[in-house]
């Protein structure tokens, strides 16, 4: 049950507003407060102070993200649920980092609707496991993109031609470098790449299409 928890609604669709309005007011809930787009959603959530604030991430205007972001700066003690269809960590990351405490998805049943304000009151980060897949996804594609961001102009050929199986003279012969500066450049990429084996560097550029 939600007795006497103040809930502000923050969505952009009228009937999902009403929707979810009744649905937590069946349980106890009240809904003090109800807002179409992110600047009203900020105004009321300063001057209502709700127990739980559930914010569309999508909405005209300042988006939900930018909304949380403000209320949280403004009061940091602020409960922002995101309540989305997006389990992407293209929002999700950024909501959590402007503030808010979790999400839940529309399409979830009532039932973990309601589980998911109880826990947030009880200071709990609530994210299913799409979320938390999305966001591991997200942290290793920005990792790979950071190792890959470290190498130089002549570290990258020196990666692509050692992946294509030729010799470090050979190499040497085509960039116009000795064999044992080639050698060097190898070490460079393997330790900015957490390499620990030769082989390894021609399964990366394969997996990241350095080379046809």
């Amino acid at each position: 049950m939600l007795d006497n928890v103040r809930i502000l609604l923050v969505d952009d669709h009228s009937v999902m507003r009403s929707s979810l309005g009744l649905l937590l007011e069946n349980y106890g809930a009240q809904i003090i407060g109800e807002a179409a787009d992110g600047e009203t959603a900020i105004k009321l959530a300063l001057e209502l102070n709700p127990d739980i604030i559930l914010m569309d991430i999508t909405l005209p205007g300042i988006n939900g993200i930018e909304a949380t972001r403000r209320i949280c700066a403004a009061n940091p003690s602020a409960r922002v649920l995101a309540l989305t269809m997006h389990a992407e960590d293209i929002f999700l990351s950024p909501f959590l980092e402007a503030g808010g405490v979790g999400y839940i998805r529309k399409s979830a049943v009532y039932s973990d609707l309601l589980d998911s304000i109880q826990k947030t009151l009880q200071g709990k980060t609530i994210l299913d496991t799409k979320g938390v897949q999305a966001m591991m996804d997200n942290a290793k594609k920005q990792e790979d993109a950071n190792h890959e961001n470290l190498l130089s102009v002549r570290e990258r050929d020196v990666l692509i031609l050692t992946a294509r199986g030729y010799t470090s003279r050979e190499i040497g012969d085509q960039l116009s470098i000795s064999p044992r500066t080639v050698d060097t450049y190898r070490s460079r990429i393997m330790h900015k790449l957490a390499l620990k084996h030769r082989h390894q560097l021609m399964e990366y550029a394969i997996k990241k299409r350095l080379f046809k």
